[in-house]
C-alpha cells in the first residue's frame, strides 16, 4: 500500500509500486487534467508537482511518491501563484489546442513559486521540458511575465 497526499488529501493505493503516477492519478483517482504525451518524461504534458517541484508523472513510479505531497492541475489555481498563472493564461489567450497546457501551467507555477521575477532566460530554462505542438511559446512567455507582474 502506497500512501501520499494528493491535492491536500491523504490517499492510499494498492496499485503496483512501479505504476506510473500519471496512471494512478488519472485511472485510480479520476483526475484527468494531467495528460499522457510521450510516456518518457520528455514532453511535459504530464507535469505535476511533488513537494512543490515539477515532475514528469508518466515516468515517476508510485514508489517514488510515498510520503510526498502531489499537486495536480485540478487544484494548482487554489493558491496565489497558480491563480495568477491561470488568469494570465486566460487573459493572453495562450491556449490553442490545449493538450499541453496543464503541464505548461504546472511548470510555470513551479517557476514563479521559486522565482517571482524571472528573466526570459529563466523562463526558457524552466519551460524547456514542455513541448507545445501549436508553438504558443511566445504567448506562454508573455503569460508568465504577466503573472509575475500581478504577483509583485
Amino acid at each position: 500500500m502506497i500512501e501520499f497526499t494528493l491535492n491536500g488529501k491523504p490517499v492510499k493505493t494498492d496499485l503496483p509500486e512501479d505504476t506510473p503516477l500519471l496512471w494512478a492519478v488519472r485511472d485510480g483517482f479520476q483526475m484527468t487534467g494531467s495528460k499522457f504525451g510521450c510516456g518518457m518524461g520528455l514532453c511535459g504534458a504530464c507535469t505535476m508537482h511533488m513537494d512543490g517541484q515539477p515532475i514528469r508523472s508518466c515516468s515517476t513510479p508510485l514508489s517514488a511518491v510515498a510520503g510526498t505531497r502531489i499537486t495536480t492541475i485540478e487544484t494548482v489555481g487554489e493558491d496565489k501563484v497558480g491563480a495568477a498563472v491561470q488568469a494570465a493564461w486566460e487573459k493572453l489567450d495562450v491556449v490553442q489546442c490545449g493538450y499541453c497546457q496543464s503541464g505548461q501551467i504546472m511548470s510555470a507555477t513551479a517557476l514563479l513559486g521559486g522565482n517571482p521575477k524571472p528573466t526570459d532566460e529563466d523562463i526558457d530554462a524552466a519551460m524547456a521540458g514542455n513541448i507545445c505542438r501549436c508553438a504558443t511559446y511566445v504567448r506562454i512567455r508573455a503569460a508568465i511575465h504577466e503573472a509575475a507582474s500581478k504577483l509583485a
